[in-house]
């Protein structure tokens, strides 16, 4: 007896496709079957992803920061065009976040051991200990995320991605 192939129940990309197949049949409308799907994933995964940096205080910009100051190692600081650049915000969105992380207590702001006028941001000891304990939740979350895929096709997905990522400059 042969098996029948894994049928993938409609979602609201397959309907919203097949809608226009019948609007507009001269129209090739599957690129929304990968599109609109990555767009809702990312949506949905934004927001679980959130929810555990809120457990912590803490929300997306806030999180990058503190995450991106301790990958560093060390002692490391940064100056606010570093920290720009690596997390992929506007120096105003980085002024931001390090004002808030200051009023709490996660960084400081420290002169330059080379240029008296700039200062560099790094992190407190009670915001090392934060980003540790919200680092753990965030990968549990991110395994539990993913849970769903095999080994195999998680690697698949990876390798996609890349590809994807790489062909749009991200």
């Amino acid at each position: 007896m042969t098996e029948k192939p894994y049928a993938v129940p409609a979602d609201r990309a397959q309907q919203i496709v097949d809608q226009w197949r019948t609007e507009r049949p001269d129209l090739d409308a599957t690129p929304f079957l990968v599109i609109g799907r990555l767009h809702r994933v990312a949506a949905a995964l934004t927001t679980e992803l959130v929810r555990v940096y809120a457990q912590f205080g803490l929300g997306e910009g806030e999180f990058d920061v503190l995450a991106t100051l301790r990958r560093q190692g060390g002692d490391c600081a940064l100056t606010p065009s570093d920290l720009s650049e690596q997390t992929v915000v506007t120096s105003g969105a980085v002024t931001k976040r390090v004002d808030r992380l200051e009023a709490l207590g996660h960084v400081e702001r420290r002169r330059s051991g080379t240029d008296g006028r700039s200062r560099l941001v790094a992190l407190t000891p009670s915001g090392r200990r934060l980003i540790d304990e919200a680092f753990a939740a965030h990968l549990a979350n991110e395994h539990r995320l993913l849970s769903v895929l095999s080994p195999e096709e998680r690697a698949d997905l990876e390798r996609t991605l890349l590809v994807l990522s790489r062909s749009l400059d991200v």
